[in-house]
């Protein structure tokens, strides 16, 4: 099956040459795009496009929550942040709430820099830059 969208195709092989680091980065990145459409549509109260998007994005905290690895206590915390954030991003659906929307991205935007943090320490550690 050809692609005959460029971005698409660019984006599909971006996905399939990804380290795991970079893959994690990914959805980060992804969830939060979900996570400032539902804000728009909510500012525009639109509520089919903000329950579409914050699904979304509880699909990626949903995907992380069951990639995380759990037999060390970081794991442990990460996994109860990430039920913290996937119970906000319900709330803010279901009580179309702004501020827990915001209680959300907020954690997940800690987490995308810091991840984007660590690969950054890494790729010098590798190559030495």
């Amino acid at each position: 099956m050809a692609i005959n969208n460029p971005q698409q195709a660019y984006q599909q092989n971006k996905a399939v040459t990804s380290s795991p680091g970079e893959l994690t980065l990914m959805l980060y990145n992804g969830c939060l795009k979900f996570v400032n459409a539902a804000k728009d549509a909510m500012k525009k109260e639109d509520i089919q496009t903000r329950h579409i998007n914050l699904v979304k994005a509880q699909n990626i905290i949903r995907e992380l929550m069951v990639t995380l690895k759990t037999d060390n206590e970081l794991g442990k915390n990460m996994l109860a942040l990430y039920d913290f954030i996937l119970s906000r991003l319900t709330d803010a659906n279901t009580e179309n709430s702004l501020s827990k929307l915001g209680e959300a991205e907020e954690l997940i935007v800690s987490f995308r820099d810091t991840w984007k943090e660590a690969i950054q320490i890494d790729r010098k550690q590798r190559h030495g830059g």
